[in-house]
């Protein structure tokens, strides 16, 4: 019976979220207010992908090595596929150092 609960709320949620933009159609003309919006994606993707690199091994030298090259690959502008294989690889490697 939780579960159904859970499952409830959690369909309540997701719907009220994908219901407001269309309940407030008017323009914001807040500079502050759009600047925070724009930046709020990029906050939550980092509050949710930096906690999980580190705990992704059991070793943080080893997450430090592959965040590192995942970040130098990445201000190369090399490809996604590129710099996920490359920091897959350089903790796997990292992980017989470490």
């Amino acid at each position: 019976m939780r579960l159904f609960w859970y499952v409830a709320v959690m369909a309540g949620v997701t719907y009220l979220i994908r219901l407001l933009p269309f309940l407030f159609r008017k323009k914001v003309h807040s500079r502050f207010f759009r600047s925070f919006l724009h930046y709020v994606p990029y906050a939550v993707l980092s509050a949710m992908t930096i906690p999980a690199i580190f705990y992704s091994t059991n070793s943080v030298p080893t997450a430090l090595v592959g965040t590192t090259v995942a970040m130098v690959l990445a201000y190369l502008e090399k490809p996604l596929v590129v710099v996920a294989l490359a920091a897959a690889a350089s903790v796997f490697a990292a992980g017989f150092f470490f």
